[in-house]
């Protein structure tokens, strides 16, 4: 194969059963000239499964530039190279974008394989609404930083979507019930495709308490799924966010003076952006 034809491939791999591997997949994994991998050892389960014999390579978010080049000359030289991850579908809160854009910004095909990936499946199965909605993906790790980043999306309406890590699962569903309500209604997916497999949905609140009293649900890869405010009308507004909204309209586009008066207020963005377009 030329270097014309190199191919960097991005494979979605299981997130749990095995079985969920697509044959497209595993014949692309035999087939490559070299895998890049997020942990080669992990790996190794994988390709012992599905005897393939690849020469893996490491590639994660501590990866260098020099990491990357050492990949786009192998892929420059002619050599067909796929990325994985631990599991699920690369560069969804993995490794892998500063590839993916070089790679294309120097004209290498870059070719997904499609397969698993856990906050779809987690969307498919969770009874909220699922036809606009929003991947956040992990939220700050400290508490006041993720405070300040769940009183961002207080007004979002789209059902809201969370990668979180299981020892601060309970303490970040206690801050949603406070930031977005005790009734707001959220589900909790747990461990998808594999033994333990548990999506519950409740309020908030007593999704809180459930977590916090079953230790087991404080544990695996989790998926938490919020639904999204409702809307806001346009006449509950307060004087104060329109004050604000008309100041920022004499100097600004409406969408940009309600992004802004958004953020000073905290009012829903669309709300004010509608109530702006209501008075031309």
């Amino acid at each position: 194969m030329g270097p014309d034809k190199a191919l960097l491939y991005i494979v979605a791999t299981p997130i749990g059963n095995l079985a969920d591997m697509v044959p497209r997949a595993v014949e692309v994994l035999q087939s490559a000239d070299l895998v890049a991998a997020e942990d080669t050892r992990h790996s190794q389960r994988l390709f012992s499964h599905f005897n393939i014999e690849t020469p893996l390579a490491a590639y994660h978010d501590h990866s260098d530039d020099q990491r990357t080049e050492w990949l786009l000359g192998q892929l420059e030289g002619g050599k067909t190279v796929a990325l994985i991850s631990d599991a699920g579908t690369p560069l969804i809160s993995d490794p892998g974008y500063r590839l993916v854009r070089v790679a294309r910004e120097r004209g290498i095909q870059v070719v997904p394989i499609p397969g698993a990936c856990a906050f779809v499946a987690a969307l498919s199965a969770a009874g909220l609404p699922s036809d606009r909605f929003t991947f956040e993906g992990f939220l700050p790790a400290k508490s006041q930083a993720r405070e300040k980043a769940l009183q961002k999306l207080a007004g979002e309406e789209r059902t809201m979507v969370f990668y979180e890590a299981p020892h601060r699962v309970a303490d970040t569903i206690s801050a949603m019930a406070e930031i977005f309500g005790a009734e707001r209604e959220a589900v909790i997916a747990r461990e998808i495709s594999k033994a333990f497999e548990t999506i519950h949905l409740a309020p908030l609140a007593e999704l809180s308490t459930w977590v916090r009293e079953d230790p087991n649900q404080q544990r695996g890869e989790i998926v938490l799924l919020v639904r999204g405010a409702e809307p806001q009308k346009t006449s509950e507004l307060d004087p104060e966010s329109l004050r604000v909204m008309q100041l920022l309209m004499g100097e600004l586009p409406p969408k940009r003076a309600a992004a802004i008066a958004a953020e000073i207020t905290g009012v829903n963005k669309k709300a004010l952006y509608n109530w702006s377009l209501e008075q031309k």
